[in-house]
């Protein structure tokens, strides 16, 4: 019964579980930004090439 009561009162691992989420939201608006900027990178290289 105490190990079952030491593992409610453990945040440890919901802490860890919060990083991790906070993390994968940060990867998914890196991403998003990546890929926004990328396209708009590609276009400017071309218009660049068409150009020479």
């Amino acid at each position: 019964m105490r190990t079952f009561l030491k593992l409610a009162r453990n945040n440890r691992g919901a802490t860890a579980i919060e990083y991790g989420l906070i993390a994968a939201l940060i990867a998914v608006a890196a991403i998003g930004a990546m890929t926004a900027v990328g396209s708009k990178l590609s276009v400017t290289f071309t218009n660049v090439s068409g150009s020479l």
